[in-house]
């Protein structure tokens, strides 16, 4: 299968509907960076089944849909299709009825994608397993990423035996053998629980054949109670019928007592409103002095609490006028304090303006002298920062000069040393190149074990076709015998039911006759309608009731015409021969009526059915089976299942030899699979080892190349830095020559610092002058205003205090 073509719409950068057409040959995309290239080789992964959105550099699997630009809206789906050339008839059976196939993968937001295989929906392990049958998929090596050579070559022996199964086309085998043998092992589980499940359903059975037997004895013994407790309730019933007859002997007694006392009540309700009409006024006599006692106890109250009032009134009136008179002393201190106050502050006010008249004259002297000096600074800063930049310049190209011509003297040093030591590594690398007739050696081996790994590969799979082919057959013997066990032990079991419910509670002493009876099969009914309850009597001459032998006379009338003897069909005891003999068979009900009344005495007619028509006029309709011939039908049925259990016995151990032999041969194929398993897995070792060796010494030949490579090139150049080191060394060494030629101008610099110095000491001394007759004046000016705001303060603060004085005067002759 060859892919012809490749059409995206909405996959990424591709929001249009495009399509690439992939002609037979070479087909390349080329374009600039950021076009689109790898858009198309991760569309090919996708289609092919890819999963993980990493692989597809996105944050999620929706980010392969196109997000919009400015200029266009966001899709919300993505599909891309595949075209598949398929005139080979390569592609598997399901999808090998046309020329050319077509999978497409569609993706919405937020709901997944689908595949469509000639547009129809087919799963993504279909997509995976055709892709995987023609050698390539999702994470085939064929399609090449970025680094994935360099991964390749480094890869572990169990990716390289990857990228060669890819290679033979055998991965999508491996897939197909790893559901079956996870199917397989479903089927083991699913048997193994079955044969849980028989077991619990046996031990279910024997359970409920146990709760059968106790319902049955449940049954009786509920009967027992229920008429138990019928004379239960009869004997309650009497006993309290009788109590009931005393009770109401007490009741027409306990009425009389009642009546009695109700006419007491009465006399004694009459007395009791008497009493309450004479209580009365004595009631609002008492009201009326308890009102007058209330009154005077509010009155007392009030007087004490008043008296109360007025002594605590007079001892806070007491300690206010001490505290008045003791602020208006405070007042009047206050008063004299401020006075002096005042007379200081206007002494040193004229002190103040006195001074600030005789300051005016300093400060212009001062600042006259800051200037000159200020000025001759600037003139010296000039000249000392010409001279500075001079000297530095001069400096700075002499250490420049120099610190190029160490530097030229240490490379070339260095680089001499670097050339001697690449000729080192170029003759030990040299020294350590790898023997080529080793990796002959070595590539031979590898190339023989890769022979016996595909020989094991193919003996391994012709032995597991046969695995698969003996696990067939071991599981339909298997299913075999365990159908025959099951046969085996159904009859086993319902042949020990059978036996339990013929002889389980038969007393062994007198066994009934019916236990010596054989009867052809469906005569059950009709021997059961014909001799009834009589088949219980045992044919026992010690038994109070029993059959006894009584010789047939020939005078026996026969039965009538149509009429079969029921002897015919019945082995019985000579004791039931009279009896049978004289009971005929008819073949319906209607036959049945004609013939009764030629009957002679002791003759009887039954049906199949068990309708019954005696001698003597007796009818009786069959309306099931009599126990009599519900036990004769299960003596026949037990017959037959002893017949039936020999041949299911024989069946069962046939199946169980045919089990064990099919068991051995799977377990043969089995153990020969594993062995030629374990060969391959050792000579894939032996090839890992091989392989890792060969890369190994390939690594080191490649590595040995590249670092001759490498130290070559190394020593060229360093053979160019040489000659160029060399010559730039000359040049520094012919600047030195030059500055060494001019003048120093590094005195006239000292000279021009001590100056400048001097001339900054000046100015620092005027400049100090003029600010201290400046902070001085503003001193004297900022005292001044304080001085006024003061006088204004004290005078406020003394003309309060006078008029404080005679509030409190005031306050003093009302408190007193």
């Amino acid at each position: 299968m060859k892919i012809t073509r490749l059409r995206l719409l909405g996959f990424k950068s591709f929001v249009e509907a495009t399509e690439l057409v992939i002609e037979p040959g070479l087909t390349g995309v080329v374009g600039p960076n950021g076009c689109g290239k790898s858009n198309l080789l991760e569309a090919l992964r996708w289609v092919m089944g890819e999963t993980s959105h990493k692989s597809m550099r996105a944050a999620a699997m929706d980010d392969v849909i196109f997000s919009g630009t400015n200029g266009r809206p966001a899709r919300n789906s993505a599909e891309v299709t595949i075209f598949l050339d398929n005139t080979a008839r390569l592609a598997p059976a399901e999808f090998n009825n046309s020329d050319q196939i077509e999978i497409t993968r569609r993706i919405e937001r937020e709901a997944g994608s689908a595949y469509r295989i000639n547009g129809r929906e087919a799963r993504a392990r279909d997509v995976k397993i055709l892709f995987e049958d023609a050698a390539t998929g999702a994470r085939s090596p064929a399609l090449v990423r970025q680094g994935q050579i360099g991964e390749i070559v480094n890869a572990k022996p169990e990716q390289r035996r990857r990228i060669l199964e890819d290679a033979a086309g055998i991965a999508g085998l491996h897939s197909r053998r790893h559901e079956a043998e996870l199917r397989l092992k479903a089927t083991e589980s699913n048997l193994e629980r079955l044969n849980d499940v028989l077991g619990h359903l046996n031990s279910q059975v024997e359970s409920l054949k146990r709760q059968a037997r106790a319902a049955r004895r449940y049954k009786e013994i509920s009967e027992e109670i229920r008429r138990q407790e019928g004379l239960l309730a009869h004997l309650s019933w009497t006993d309290a019928q009788a109590q009931v007859d005393g009770e109401e002997t007490r009741l027409r007694d306990a009425l009389a007592t009642l009546a009695q006392a109700t006419e007491a009540e009465s006399q004694a309700l009459a007395e009791e409103a008497r009493c309450a009409e004479r209580m009365d006024p004595l009631r609002e006599e008492e009201g009326k002095r308890a009102a007058i006692l209330g009154r005077f106890r509010i009155e007392q109250e009030n007087f004490e609490r008043e008296a109360q009032r007025i002594a605590e009134r007079e001892k806070e009136l007491r300690a206010r006028a001490e505290q008045l008179a003791a602020d208006s002393g405070r007042e009047e201190a206050l008063i004299s304090e401020a006075r002096q106050i005042l007379a200081d502050l206007g002494t040193e006010a004229e002190k103040l303006a006195a001074a600030e008249a005789a300051a005016g004259e300093t400060e212009e002297t001062a600042r006259e002298r800051h200037e000159d000096a200020v000025e001759e600074l600037r003139e010296v800063e000039a000249r000392l920062a010409e001279l500075t930049t001079k000297v530095a310049e001069m400096r700075a190209r002499r250490q420049n000069v120099e610190a190029n011509i160490e530097e030229r003297e240490n490379a070339v040093a260095k680089l001499t040393r670097q050339l001697g030591e690449l000729d080192a590594q170029t003759r030990e690398i040299s020294g350590r190149a790898p023997d080529a007739q080793k990796l002959q050696q070595i590539t031979e081996a590898g190339q023989q074990l890769a022979g016996q790994i595909s020989k094991f590969e193919v003996q391994a799979l012709a032995a597991e076709d046969n695995a698969r082919v003996l696990i067939t057959a071991a599981d339909a013997a298997r299913e075999e015998s365990n159908k025959a066990r099951l046969r085996l032990a159904s009859l086993r079991t319902e042949r020990e039911t059978l036996i339990k419910l013929l002889f389980g509670a038969r007393p062994k002493e007198y066994p009934p006759i019916v236990d010596r009876l054989r009867v052809a099969p469906g005569f059950e009914a009709a021997l059961g309608a014909a001799l009834g309850d009589d088949l219980e009597a045992p044919a026992v001459a010690e038994a109070a009731v029993h059959w006894r032998h009584v010789e047939v006379p020939r005078s026996d009338p026969a039965l009538p015409a149509g009429a079969e003897p029921l002897a015919k069909h019945v082995e019985a005891p000579p004791e039931l021969d009279r009896r049978l003999r004289q009971t005929g068979i008819v073949a319906s009900r209607e036959q049945g009526l004609q013939l009764q009344p030629g009957l002679k005495p002791g003759q009887r007619l039954v049906t199949r059915a068990g309708d019954l028509w005696r001698w003597d006029g007796f009818t009786a309709a069959a309306e099931g089976a009599t126990p009599a011939a519900q036990r004769l039908a299960e003596r026949n049925r037990l017959s037959s299942l002893e017949l039936e259990e020999a041949e299911a016995r024989t069946a069962a151990a046939t199946t169980a030899d045919a089990e064990r032999l099919a068991t051995e041969a799977l377990t043969a194929a089995r153990g020969e699979e594993q062995r030629l398993r374990q060969l391959g897995r050792e000579a894939q070792a032996m090839l890992a080892k091989t392989r890792e060796s060969l890369t190994a010494i390939e690594r080191a030949a490649r590595e040995t190349e590249s670092k001759l490579a490498a130290v070559s090139g190394a020593r060229a150049r360093a053979e160019e830095d040489l000659k160029l080191a060399q010559q730039a060394l000359e040049a520094a060494e012919a600047a030195v020559a030059e500055l060494q030629a001019e003048e120093n101008p590094e005195p006239k610099l000292a000279t021009a610092r001590s100056e400048a110095e001097m001339r900054r000491i000046a100015v620092a001394e005027a400049r100090g002058d003029l600010g201290d007759i400046e902070r001085e004046r503003r001193a004297r000016t900022e005292r001044s205003a304080a001085i006024g705001v003061e006088r204004e303060r004290w005078t406020t603060r003394s003309s309060g205090a006078e008029r404080q004085i005679e509030t409190l005067k005031a306050r003093l002759a009302e408190t007193r």
